[in-house]
């Protein structure tokens, strides 16, 4: 049997049917793009739904690595890298359904760029829209900016309208590790996901260094991909909030340094207290008291207490 074209890599973690509906997508679409893909992993973290047993006995073809402990992302996926033996390997998320043709489009791409180290594709929600997933890489100011939503006024942080909308390949810093290929070589030499990151920022690090060590990164609006977005992670959203945000602080340690670190959480904790005490004093109002609000006071909160230990 010849060796696959591309090794698929699916960390799961109580997604319910979705995984089993992503990995049903791929078949059909690979079948439909004449794909010689041949592999599909499934990194399951200790999951405790019936996610994997039902991912198993639809597609028992599937290889599955079934971890203990949730490990997090980056090592999942690091687990699934070490044992796959395809030229390329597609980082995907397990709720995500791949639509007709992505697949081939992000290998072809690769295939005819050497000059290209990964590519991602256009992140669509269920209804079609656009859903962000390519970022330019953190720096203080970007940070600030973002934070402060001043791109509204000028894309310093985001990338302008123009190029979201574009249709022809577009040369970016970061895709989001949703659906992400990248040929396996680089991935293992560059020393694949830095582990510290549990989850969040470890895909913005390993562009980095995918840039660092000569490689372009594209993304491919014309091969799409539908996000359901972080159905494994909405229960618990205050985790992933301070999550977020101590490996944020965790990539400046690690590429700027303890003086920018530094000031990258005294910005933190500004924003925090912009956001905390007002929010509390506008939610002594009928207009203001909303679910989403009340969400956002008590993360800010969180992250004024929790702050000093990043």
């Amino acid at each position: 049997m010849n060796a696959p074209k591309v090794s698929i890599i699916i960390v799961n973690w109580n997604t319910g049917d979705l995984l089993a509906e992503c990995i049903q997508s791929i078949i059909v679409n690979s079948i439909m793009d004449t794909l010689p893909f041949a592999e599909i992993l499934v990194v399951d973290n200790a999951s405790t739904d019936h996610s994997l047993h039902q991912a198993r006995t639809a597609f028992p073809e599937i290889r599955v690595i079934q971890n203990q402990a949730n490990l997090g992302f980056g090592a999942a996926n690091n687990m699934a890298a070490r044992e796959a033996t395809g030229e390329y390997l597609l980082l995907l998320n397990p709720d995500t359904i791949v639509k007709p043709g992505a697949i081939r489009s992000l290998v072809d791409h690769l295939d005819n760029h050497p000059e290209v180290g990964a590519a991602g594709p256009k992140l669509i929600d269920p209804d079609g829209s656009l859903q962000l997933s390519i970022y330019r890489t953190p720096t203080l100011t970007r940070e600030m900016w973002r934070l402060f939503h001043l791109d509204s006024i000028f894309p310093y942080n985001a990338y302008p309208p123009t190029m979201l909308a574009a249709t022809n390949p577009q040369k970016v810093d970061t895709i989001q590790g949703t659906c992400l290929l990248i040929r396996r070589d680089i991935f293992l030499s560059i020393g694949m996901f830095d582990e510290r990151f549990f989850m969040y920022s470890e895909e913005v690090d390993l562009c980095v260094r995918i840039r660092s060590a000569g490689w372009l990164i594209h993304w491919l609006p014309l091969a799409q991909v539908v996000h359901l977005a972080g159905q494994s992670t909405k229960l618990v959203a205050d985790q992933m909030f301070l999550m977020l945000y101590r490996n944020k602080v965790e990539f400046f340690r690690k590429h700027y340094g303890q003086p920018k670190t530094a000031m990258y959480k005294l910005l933190l904790y500004l924003v925090s207290l912009s956001r905390y005490f007002p929010g509390l004093l506008m939610k002594r109002t009928v207009l203001a008291n909303t679910q989403l609000q009340g969400e956002t006071i008590r993360q800010y909160g969180l992250m004024l207490k929790e702050i000093s230990s990043f």
